[in-house]
């Protein structure tokens, strides 16, 4: 019988130890020992699918990639410490120097530090195309192309991209496409589907929702996988067990918590859209957002995500961060507790304006992180702070 997504996130488990636990434990070792030689040989030689050491696996970090990678219906995956660990981990993994790389524009502000800071170093170049042109992508690849990147939702600007063009296109050139589904999650959308060969997540954010612990994951086809895996366990870049354990028992609520998450924020999203001092609210499910219907067509929700811009530019995204009394001023996103975030003056205020609207943050832009709060609740200290705004 074939289960739906969210039960097979709590009962795709590892098989029960002889203490016959129904919670599964955690296994806090930094290496595992063999009955004898032979044994040890195989399981060093691949011969044997065994534990050796918990820097190349672990039953807890060997469970959170069953679990993510059966819901995206990816055939392998390996984990990493954290998000960026993982799209560290999978660029230097496939790429080698003079490959080349197609990147939608609008990316995390670390993945964009990578390409054009890190990567280089080892002659390894990115080309950007437009998120709202993504035919643009085409003509951007060369001989030398190996990967397509791209996030949808982005961050912060929550645009979409039409993951089955970007499928077909990878598929066209023969090239890897990889997408960061870190915003819509595994329960939201699946990137596979459309032709991904690789997704990765930040699990950091939504998969653990409550701001706890740190880890990334990386999960596609079973030949790019081992690839990735190997550099991973010769990097060392492991998953905690400790942190895995965390993020395993969070997939079990991560359907209920998200559809909590996405109802919320399309509430709040809705009634923003009318304020004075706010000019736009962008949030894939609002019939207003430009890629309405593709999102309509990609995800099944529209996320936790909202940005909207204040009237007044930056004085008034500082102004408002100010009056903020409940929610919480952080960078983090997918938190049990809301999250606001002035873009222009923290998270990218490295960026020149013109550098900043070439990804859309205007100065003036808010990102909203829904949380589980009660819906009336975020909306009043939200009202609140925007009474202060000038």
């Amino acid at each position: 019988m074939t289960k739906k997504p969210e039960t097979n996130a709590i009962r795709d488990q590892l098989e029960r130890t002889q203490f016959m636990e129904h919670s599964v434990p955690l296994f806090l070792t930094s290496s595992f020992v063999f009955e004898h030689s032979e044994e040890m040989r195989a399981a060093f030689a691949d011969e044997l699918d065994r534990n050796i050491y918990s820097r190349f696996t672990n039953p807890n970090t060997t469970e959170l990639v069953r679990k993510i990678a059966h819901m995206e219906g990816a055939e392998d995956g390996v984990t990493f410490a954290t998000g960026m660990g993982a799209v560290f981990g999978t660029f230097a993994a496939l790429l080698d120097s003079g490959d080349h790389i197609v990147s939608a524009r609008s990316i995390f502000g670390s993945t964009h530090s990578l390409f054009s800071k890190y990567l280089p170093k080892w002659n390894i170049e990115t080309s950007y195309f437009d998120v709202d042109s993504p035919q643009q992508a085409e003509a951007l690849i060369k001989p030398t192309t190996k990967i397509i990147y791209a996030e949808t939702p982005t961050n912060p600007g929550v645009d979409i991209l039409d993951l089955q063009y970007l499928g077909d296109l990878a598929k066209r050139h023969n090239l890897i496409l990889v997408i960061d589904n870190c915003f819509a999650t595994p329960y939201l959308q699946q990137p596979i589907d459309f032709g991904a060969d690789l997704v990765i997540h930040s699990a950091t954010k939504l998969i653990d929702g409550q701001g706890r612990v740190l880890g990334g994951v990386t999960v596609g086809k079973k030949d790019l996988i081992r690839d990735i895996y190997l550099f991973a366990r010769n990097t060392g870049s492991a998953l905690s067990p400790f942190n895995a354990w965390i993020l395993s028992k969070s997939m079990e609520t991560l359907a209920v918590r998200v559809d909590r998450h996405c109802q919320s924020a399309l509430e709040i999203a809705s009634k923003l859209e009318s304020h004075t001092k706010i000019s736009w609210v962008k949030y894939p499910f609002l019939p207003s957002h430009p890629q309405y219907a593709l999102a309509q067509k990609q995800m099944s929700q529209g996320g936790n995500i909202i940005s909207f811009e204040l009237k007044g530019g930056l004085q008034s995204g500082q102004q408002f961060l100010d009056s903020i009394t409940m929610l919480s001023l952080s960078s983090n996103l997918g938190d049990s507790r809301t999250i606001v975030t002035h873009p222009a003056s923290t998270t990218h205020s490295k960026l020149s304006t013109e550098e900043r609207g070439k990804v859309g943050i205007s100065d003036g832009m808010i990102r909203l992180s829904v949380g589980l709060e009660h819906p009336d609740d975020i909306l009043e200290d939200i009202y609140q702070a925007l009474d202060s705004v000038s």
